[in-house]
């Protein structure tokens, strides 16, 4: 009955959220303060299930993750000064508060950290987990959660174990990890292989004195690369997302906090202007555009999770008082709920603000630069998925001058790595449409998946005078009538054009 309470609660106030264009996730938050309220007994095994979510959400982050990514300079320099400019910063202030700078020290730390729940889910959500800007916040969330491991450790007085080591000897798991994949075909098999990867790596981690979330994490990173890693982790989607319901619901069914702890938790939350301010700052200054340094910076403007670890250990430690546990969760919670629907709309919020935000960019060398020019090329593929790689091979069959647009650094990589001529672009940045080079340009095709960025690229080439032609896909009726009255000149339905093509070729064969 109790399950049934939490769940349904859940989904009613997470439906009310949505309707009011709020991520489900802010209605889970604000559910779990509601049963609170109403003094509903709590599960007992209700942080299990949420540590089981956050191990499920690390280990499909690991599966996309390269270990090189995390050397990358934007990550080294914006993640650690930003690391060690709020800790020095909460050390003066907890020392004219005439608290113990101790406590202050690792409590500025912890409010360093963000969330990379809600950052990872917000990237999922929106599919630019393999961006450039999405792998810059990822590999700086993962920098943030070792140097917890540490600081955590720090806290509590247990010092790392010489046994820690053993997690460096997973990747000499690879190959086995690999074959395993490999050989499970089943769909239910090849879930309960992740499940238990995910887990076992947790189990591991744990038993040598480091977070299971880092364990489960390094388990995703031992099966990267293997070309299955798509198809598992779409089976993995779902379910960590039911489990990760449990961990929104245990913030706000935690202590309701007092007046003034309240107050304390607003201020901190008034903070959080300034902390994606530094954020800001530190990516131009890494030479990032404005608009990723824009992104990034609100993907990482919030207090994490992890915050709520450290501080239950500061304060069992006898460094800080016992309110400031009220206090954190408050204000984690109130930064999920804030951060939530800026990120929902964080491309039009920087469209907004583009006028004046541009003017902090500096030139570089960086990959994250506009095309200045296509070269000799006359035909323009968005999009290096799987459609846009056939539109690619088509045309270049066809002796055509043809050149790949993606957002996705490692599908450039490869693409390179095999003689293709491919350029970085992100289709949902609108200052790539208004600058794109078009001189030379006879046609665009359009593959990226999400039909509202189609649209907007379609209305801006236009818009710039573009008079060549517009192909792309589309997936239902609707969106072929909207592109086609916005201007696109060529629409297919790729599982109807699959269909004719093979009833085409079959009576071909037929007839031979």
């Amino acid at each position: 009955m109790m399950e049934l309470i939490l769940i349904s609660t859940a989904y009613m106030i997470g439906l009310i959220a949505n309707r009011l264009y709020f991520p489900p996730l802010v209605g889970y938050l604000a559910a779990g303060y509601v049963l609170h309220g109403l003094e509903i007994e709590v599960l007992p095994n209700l942080a299990h299930l949420a540590d089981i979510g956050i191990e499920l959400l690390l280990f499909s982050v690991g599966l996309k993750l390269k270990p090189s990514s995390l050397l990358r300079k934007e990550v080294l320099s914006v993640g650690g000064s930003h690391l060690l400019l709020v800790t020095g910063i909460s050390a003066l202030v907890f020392l004219a508060m005439g608290e113990r700078i101790t406590g202050g020290m690792v409590l500025g730390a912890s409010l360093a950290f963000s969330s990379t729940v809600l950052a990872i889910k917000v990237l999922d959500d929106s599919r630019e987990l393999s961006s450039l800007h999405g792998r810059d916040v990822i590999s700086i969330l993962i920098l943030q959660d070792i140097v917890a491991i540490g600081l955590l450790a720090f806290a509590e007085g247990k010092p790392l174990t010489p046994w820690a080591l053993i997690l460096l000897l997973l990747p000499l798991l690879r190959p086995l990890a690999h074959r395993l994949l490999t050989v499970t075909r089943a769909d239910e098999l090849r879930l309960l292989l992740g499940v238990s990867l995910a887990l076992g790596g947790g189990v591991l981690a744990e038993n040598v004195g480091i977070s299971p979330d880092i364990g489960a994490l390094l388990t995703g990173v031992m099966l990267a690369g293997h070309p299955k890693i798509d198809d598992l982790s779409g089976k993995l989607w779902s379910l960590k997302e039911v489990f990760l319901v449990t961990f929104f619901l245990q913030i706000g069914l935690t202590e309701f906090p007092t007046q003034e702890q309240a107050l304390t938790a607003l201020k901190l939350l008034l903070l959080l202007p300034l902390q994606g301010g530094l954020f800001f700052v530190l990516f131009v200054l890494a030479g990032l555009r404005a608009r990723t340094a824009f992104v990034s910076s609100l993907a990482l403007m919030t207090y994490s999770e992890f915050a709520l670890i450290t501080t239950g250990a500061v304060v069992n430690a006898n460094l800080l008082p016992e309110e400031w546990k009220s206090i954190i969760s408050l204000a984690v919670a109130g930064s999920l709920a804030i951060a939530a629907p800026l990120n929902r709309y964080s491309h039009r919020l920087f469209s907004w603000a583009e006028p004046v935000l541009i003017h902090f960019e500096k030139k570089s060398g960086h990959p994250d630069r506009l095309p200045e020019s296509f070269g000799v090329s006359e035909w323009l593929v968005v999009g290096m998925g799987r459609t846009g790689i056939s539109s690619y091979l088509a045309l270049h069959a066809q002796e055509k001058r043809v050149v790949g647009l993606d957002a996705d650094p490692t599908v450039l990589e490869n693409l390179l790595a095999k003689g293709k001529r491919v350029v970085y672009g992100d289709a949902e940045d609108t200052e790539l449409w208004g600058r794109l080079p078009l001189e030379r340009l006879k046609g665009i095709i359009l593959t990226v998946p999400v039909f509202e960025v189609r649209c907007a690229a379609i209305s801006q080439l236009r818009k710039r005078g573009f008079t060549g032609q517009i192909g792309t896909i589309s997936y239902y009726s609707e969106e072929e009538r909207e592109m086609t009255r916005l201007g696109a000149n060529l629409i297919i339905h790729p599982l109807v054009e699959a269909g004719n093509q093979l009833a085409k070729q079959m009576l071909d064969n037929s007839e031979d």
